[in-house]
């Protein structure tokens, strides 16, 4: 029995030893090929390294600043990120923030790579490179925030530059829109007026049998008028 559980424990320790020689195997490659410029062999290797380690900060590390060499400045900064959210000692954890600063300056996400060259600081204050990349990424803010203050100032200079360059076309811009919201003011006034002068159908048809009764008590009264007429003269003067 014990002896069975002796051959298990020596199996795993074996099976680590073999994974982490295979780690540390493609991180010698992957640092060869670094130091060649061979980037994107770097990185592939890194990779292999990772898939053998998963927890390795080396072979993490490593492949961010391969992707970052390569110009992948948004998949280097989720590595670095990666390995801030680790239990990490303050140096190694520094060295992460530092980098993660470097690749969002290079994303031009300043206020990140301001946020993350603070944390680097907090964890090793004497990192003179950290400290100058702080100050290029502040200044470069202040540039850019500076340069959209000025490209505001110059547009609402041009505008009222315009304005007044063309005042009689303001003018007459201003005549017409007065001109037509008094048309349409003109005729939502008329919708909401009631239409007096408007017959309806009922209305004209009483209308017209009032007439027609007027006109059969005028012929009843011509025919007693010419009914007495007629009388008259038939009768005899004596």
């Amino acid at each position: 029995m014990f002896r069975k559980v002796s051959i298990i424990l020596v199996l795993a320790v074996l099976s680590t030893n073999g994974f982490t020689q295979s780690e540390r195997k493609y991180i010698r490659k992957g640092n060869d090929a670094f130091e060649d410029q061979a980037y994107t062999q770097s990185e592939i290797n890194y990779r292999k390294a990772a898939e053998k380690s998963p927890h390795s900060y080396k072979a993490i590390y490593n492949m961010g600043d391969a992707l970052y060499k390569q110009g992948k400045y948004e998949e280097a900064a989720k590595k670095f990120v990666s390995l801030t959210n680790r239990d990490l000692p303050d140096n190694k954890l520094a060295k992460a923030y530092h980098n993660l600063g470097n690749a969002f300056l290079k994303s031009d996400q300043l206020k990140e790579s301001i946020e993350a060259y603070k944390n680097a600081l907090k964890l090793n204050p004497n990192d003179i490179e950290t400290k100058h990349n702080l100050t290029h990424a502040l200044r470069k803010l202040r540039q850019k925030q500076q340069q959209k203050n000025n490209n505001r100032e110059n547009q609402d200079n041009r505008n009222q530059n315009k304005n007044k360059q063309n005042p009689d076309q303001n003018q007459q811009n201003q005549n017409q829109q007065n001109q037509q919201k008094k048309q349409n003011q003109d005729k939502q006034k008329k919708r909401q007026q009631p239409q007096k002068d408007r017959i309806t159908k009922q209305d004209a048809k009483r209308l017209l049998q009032a007439l027609e009764n007027d006109e059969k008590e005028l012929q009843k009264k011509l025919k007693k008028k010419k009914a007495k007429a007629k009388s008259a003269k038939s009768t005899k003067n004596w």
